[in-house]
């Protein structure tokens, strides 16, 4: 089943308020019941009727009451008895107001489909609370026999433990060698691989360099042009 993600634009707001089908409309008009009501038919809120009674609780006109005489469903509006303007030439017309306004303070429950509604959100807040019970509990003869199982299982686990485990062997360590032996190890053993020809260590640094023999510069002439 997809689930529609809640509109963050006030633009795709906006058009889905103008485009929403009569049902979906139904739904927005819903008000809140009074405390009263809210106790006796454990109801939060319902969508406003022909007929209900209702109180203004916001804007300029809060505290009047009075029957709804016509829901505007393409508009969201609510007109309701009393709440009425004088225009200049002299006629009464009816302010409407929206249900967000509004409080429930009596139901009309000719319909026999609406009492079948407030049944059904009975039942739904009901649901919750049964799944909330405890599970029943266990015979005693069952929770002793458990408990004779427990206390076998733990003795058994005891007698297991004061057997004598077998030391484990002990592997040979391995020194770590670092960097700074490696190359003091490696110079002892180059000093004492050099073969034996007989000089002493004197006469091997009073012996000349040898030195390698230049190239000829590219400016230097050749003998045959300087005769010339």
């Amino acid at each position: 089943m997809q689930t529609s993600k809640p509109l963050t634009k006030p633009t795709k707001q906006r058009k889905m308020l103008y485009n929403a089908p009569a049902h979906v409309r139904h739904r927005l008009l819903a008000a809140h019941l009074s405390k009263a009501l809210r106790a006796s038919h454990e109801v939060r809120s319902l969508p406003v009727r022909r007929g209900d009674t209702v109180r203004v609780i916001r804007g300029d006109h809060r505290g009047v009451e009075g029957k709804i005489t016509r829901v505007d469903l393409p508009k969201y509006r609510v007109y309701v008895e009393g709440l009425t303007r004088e225009k200049v030439d002299g006629t009464t017309v009816f302010l409407p107001v929206h249900p967000s306004k509004v409080i429930i303070t009596g139901l009309n429950l000719d319909d026999k489909w609406r009492k079948k509604i407030i049944e059904r959100k009975k039942e739904r807040r009901k649901r919750p609370e049964e799944a909330v019970e405890e599970p029943e509990a266990r015979p005693v003869e069952k929770q002793k026999e458990v408990a004779e199982a427990v206390g076998a299982v733990a003795a058994v686990g005891a007698v297991g433990a004061v057997e004598e485990k077998p030391a484990p062997e002990e592997k040979p360590s391995r020194k770590r060698v670092t960097r700074a032996k490696r190359k003091t190890t490696a110079k002892k053993v180059s000093k004492k691989a050099k073969p034996e020809t007989g000089v002493t260590e004197k006469e091997e640094k009073s012996r000349p360099t040898r030195r390698t023999r230049r190239s000829p510069s590219r400016t230097a002439k050749k003998p045959e042009e300087e005769g010339q």
